[in-house]
């Protein structure tokens, strides 16, 4: 499960999103890892970013392209020749999908359709792993974790734009790209949380600007149950899975990362953790009755990446909000963001 250095060094990677949360802690532990990493994405939207923190722009080559312009899309993938391909720029929230479904529905079923077709062509390409998320399946609202194999669906456009997502990667798959020898996965991960997030209306960064001015946090749905883990969890296993399906097409598909499954947890009990870590800070409990419908109860089955893979879970999840939430108390004192970064790489790899 340890990143490869030798597999990664002077490795030409197209990474799009490079400027969200998860973007730039790929983009930071690529460039670790010796590769020569191009990012694509639009500029960063929230004010503080970890994208601009830690310098992302003077680590990698940094361009600033709509996924939704095929054309600057597939002249820069000709103009690169990436190795490997890491997909993860979308419109990423479900509430922001409500307020403008057609923004969903073309960032993350035409974006994704537009970095596949780009491939087409381009010999260098090994490896291609496409980020979805855990709500792509036909949320049935049952007791036990959804597996790969389970029927896709989406409630709301953002769930249903990352499950068509995952159709059409499936067709890029089978109808041209594994005639071309490129092995195309799809990563699917659970909640993610981890220090540097500022996103809009996600729950780790929303309880960190309220007890931060000192206003009290409101949950609207406490008890809905989540696969969290911390950030550098799924990273880890985007990173194995490009390796291990690298010349080798019987690997391809579809791979769930997340916590063990017994370890899912209500989002009161991640608040009530954090806020303990945290130190401080008011929440005010809601009782699931504000805002549009989100899945209740949610968790994936990830004995394949486990099994194939080798990936499975190092921090649990006490862990991983303690880790964070340290991120943001040290951030807050001063700490240099890099050095934050840099030191929760090196205590993960050394778990590997």
């Amino acid at each position: 499960m340890k990143p490869n250095r030798s597999f990664w060094k002077d490795k030409r990677v197209l990474l799009t999103g490079h400027s969200g949360f998860k973007g730039s802690w790929l983009a930071f532990w690529l460039s670790a890892l010796g590769a020569r990493v191009t990012g694509v994405s639009l500029p960063p939207l929230a004010e503080p970013n970890l994208f601009s923190l830690i310098k992302i722009d003077e680590l990698i080559d940094s361009r600033y392209i709509d996924i939704r312009n095929a054309e600057q899309l597939s002249k820069l993938t000709r103009e690169i020749s990436p190795h490997v391909v890491f997909h993860l720029a979308a419109q990423p929230l479900v509430r922001a999908g409500y307020r403008d479904p057609l923004e969903t529905f073309s960032s993350n079923i035409m974006g994704t359709a537009n970095i596949l077709e780009s491939l087409r062509g381009v010999d260098s390409v090994q490896a291609a792993v496409i980020i979805t998320t855990d709500k792509v399946y036909q949320n049935q609202e049952w007791p036990y974790p959804y597996r790969e194999n389970d029927t896709l669906g989406g409630h709301d456009p953002y769930s249903s734009s990352k499950a068509a997502a995952e159709i059409v990667t499936s067709c890029y798959r089978d109808s041209f790209l594994a005639d071309q020898g490129i092995a195309v996965a799809t990563a699917r991960a659970g909640n993610v949380i981890g220090g540097g997030d500022w996103s809009e209306d996600r729950l780790i960064p929303d309880a960190v600007r309220a007890w931060e001015d000192d206003t009290p946090l409101t949950i609207r749905s406490p008890m809905a149950i989540r696969p969290w883990q911390h950030v550098l969890e799924p990273l880890a296993g985007y990173l194995t899975l490009s390796e291990k399906i690298s010349g080798r097409m019987e690997l391809a598909g579809a791979y769930n990362f997340g916590p063990e499954t017994n370890t899912a947890a209500t989002v009161r009990e991640v608040i009530e953790q954090a806020n303990k870590s945290y130190g401080r800070g008011k929440i005010i409990w809601g009782d699931s009755s504000d805002g549009p419908h989100e899945a209740g109860f949610l968790t994936l089955d990830i004995a394949k990446a486990k099994t194939i893979l080798g990936v499975k879970p190092r921090w649990s999840l006490k862990d991983a909000i303690e880790h964070t939430m340290t991120w943001y108390l040290q951030f807050s004192q001063g700490v240099d963001p890099c050095e934050l970064c840099s030191a929760e790489i090196t205590e993960y790899e050394s778990l590997l």
